[in-house]
């Protein structure tokens, strides 16, 4: 490893941490937790239209089963999301957004991918 490969890592990792950072705070402005915004785009972002499980939102957000269920008990509370039985197998639970979480997600995504497009080039290694 050369001097030049540590700082591309530390270059890298603090583009990541800021953005992090920037989309926590574009979360609490909207009124959400960050957390919630995390599974609201897990939900949306999932690939099979029926909604994730609350095993592959643990999945996605590196959460433990438990927390998950927690998270989501939140995000339904809060009204932004709702549980479904699957069509195909009624003991799987499925989350889907409300109204409020589509509109939420639209509102959160917006700028995200605009601040990602900014940060783009600072994905590269400082030359």
């Amino acid at each position: 490893m050369t001097q030049e490969d540590y700082a591309a890592l530390l270059h890298i990792r603090t583009v990541l941490r800021h953005f992090l950072h920037w989309s926590e705070e574009q979360a609490r402005s909207a009124g959400v937790p960050p957390a919630q915004h995390q599974l609201l785009l897990a939900v949306k972002g999932h690939d099979d239209p029926a909604g994730p499980t609350i095993g592959e939102v643990a999945e996605y957000l590196a959460l433990r089963h438990h927390s998950a269920v927690e998270l989501a008990d939140r995000a339904q509370k809060a009204g932004h999301i709702r549980r479904e039985r699957d069509a195909d197998d009624h003991r799987v639970i499925r989350l889907r957004l409300t109204t409020s979480g589509e509109d939420l997600i639209r509102l959160l995504s917006v700028p995200h991918l605009a601040e990602l497009a900014r940060l783009g080039s600072l994905f590269s290694a400082p030359g």
